[in-house]
Parts: structure tokens; C-alpha cells; sequence
């Protein structure tokens, strides 16, 4: 990862400009780093499998004034062609949470037998009741309230821009406007919480639920949350982020989404 004939500048050209969502890091966090005069690299965390490669760098930086700043780059091979795609974030917990994100590191969404779903099968009425079954598991989960959660631990860390990159990325019309991005702007302190997380077959093919708290402490001491609803069922199975309001409005879209393909 350490080249030493490759200037901090030309390494940061390079990282910004492979990294799919650069445009996601805070304004402030890109502007320090136009001051980087050194940079030091390092394997943070890795996992191969037969399904899944990750990779997980941690990149150090000294700026003019003394101070230093780490980005944390996460390396996956989890797309269609296969290919090495980078992402970076300015907090190891995100780079965890974005790892925890991918099609085949979520929690539970493996299916038992470990079929994908792929290949042409035969359909008798057995299997149509079976179907039906698996459609009313699936909204009866969707739709059901989460088990007590542990005492939230809230991080003094950016969070007004944290909030900020949540409703930039909620591609629903219905989304959170100016007032809950005005409300947010002073938050000081934020607790990401995975609510539901689980992959189900849906009209015949693999579909992957989660439903992610996002809480906010405020200036005058009041809480808020933003309810992230992450999902693959779209036509093409492509990734999807949604953000509500409310649990309640953020559980009946997974529904919605589980009855209409």
C-alpha cells in the first residue's frame, strides 16, 4: 500500500478518484486533506471466501497544522462483473457498518441450503402453498416489532454531517424534508441500531431486508431518529436505500416493497 515514490497528493488523487461514493465524504474532511503533507498506509482487516472478498485499509495523514487525519477504505469484490470496487469513510464504524452491508455479509440473509436462486425449476401446487407460506412469514416479520433494545451509546462525531449523508442517499420521493434536515443540522451526538435484517425469496428471487435507527441527540437535549430502510427488491435486484420518518412508515414501506416488485 506504501509506495515511496508516490506523493501524498498523486495517492490522494488516486483514492478519491477510485472510491465509488468520495462524493459522500464531508466537504471539511476533503478540504484538510488539499493540506496533507505525509501519508502512511496499513491493512486494517481482511476476509476471503468463496462468496465474498473484503478488504479493510486504514490510511494516515499529517497536515500542515500538526494534526493528523485517517481515512478507512473498504476494497469488495461483491458486484456483477466481479471486479475490485473501493469505498471510504472517515470512521471505522462506518467502514464496519458498509461491510456489514454487503450482499453476502448480512447477517442472516443466506439462504440454508445455500442455493442463489438461480436455474430454471418446476413449480407444482405444493410448492405455490409453500410460496404463499414464505409471502405471509415474510410480511408477518417485516411488520413485527423488534425486541427490546440495548441502552443507546450515543458518539459525539459529525453528526449533523452524518445526517446529512443519510438524506442524501434516501432515493423515495416521501423522504424527510427541510424541516427534519433543519431539525438535524444541530445534532451533536448519533447511535446507528440495525432494527431487522433478513433475506427472503420474494416473487422467486432472493430479496434482502434491513431497517437501520438512526438516533440523534440534539443541542436542547431532545432525541430524533431517521429510520434507513436498505433493500434489493428492485426489478433488477439492484441495491436501494430509503429514508423515513418513523419505524412505523419505514416498516410499511419493507412491506410494500416485499408485495410489489
Amino acid at each position: 500500500m506504501n509506495d515511496p515514490y508516490e506523493t501524498t497528493e498523486a495517492h490522494l488523487e488516486r483514492l478519491l478518484g477510485r472510491a465509488l461514493n468520495s462524493f459522500d465524504l464531508p466537504d471539511a474532511t476533503v478540504g484538510r486533506l488539499d493540506s496533507a503533507l505525509a501519508h502512511a498506509s496499513s491493512l486494517h482487516s481482511s476476509h476471503h471466501s468463496a462468496v465474498l472478498d473484503r478488504v479493510t485499509y486504514r490510511h494516515a495523514y499529517l497536515l500542515s497544522d500538526g494534526s493528523s487525519l485517517v481515512l478507512w477504505e473498504l476494497v469488495h469484490s461483491t458486484g456483477r462483473s466481479g471486479a475490485e470496487q473501493h469505498e471510504l469513510y472517515t470512521e471505522e464504524s462506518e467502514a464496519r457498518l458498509a461491510a456489514s452491508r454487503l450482499p453476502s455479509g448480512f447477517p442472516g440473509f443466506a439462504t440454508a441450503d445455500g442455493d442463489s436462486g438461480s436455474g430454471a425449476t418446476g413449480l407444482s401446487f405444493g410448492d405455490l402453498g409453500a410460496d404463499l407460506d414464505a409471502d405471509f412469514e415474510l410480511l408477518a416479520a417485516l411488520m413485527t416489532a423488534p425486541p427490546a433494545a440495548l441502552p443507546r451509546m450515543y458518539v459525539p462525531d459529525n453528526s449533523a454531517d452524518h445526517a446529512r449523508r443519510v438524506l442524501r442517499r434516501a432515493e423515495n420521493s416521501d423522504r424527510p424534508g427541510e424541516e427534519t434536515a433543519g431539525l438535524l443540522s444541530v445534532a451533536f451526538a448519533h447511535h446507528i441500531t440495525q432494527v431487522f435484517g433478513r433475506q427472503y425469496r420474494v416473487d422467486g428471487k432472493d430479496a434482502g431486508f434491513t431497517l437501520y435507527e438512526h438516533a440523534f441527540l440534539l443541542l436542547d437535549g431532545t432525541e430524533t431518529s431517521l429510520w434507513e430502510v436498505e433493500h434489493t427488491a428492485t426489478p433488477d435486484g439492484r441495491h436501494m436505500c430509503e429514508v423515513y420518518g418513523s419505524e412505523h412508515t419505514a416498516r410499511e414501506a419493507m412491506e410494500l416493497r416485499a408485495r410489489v416488485r
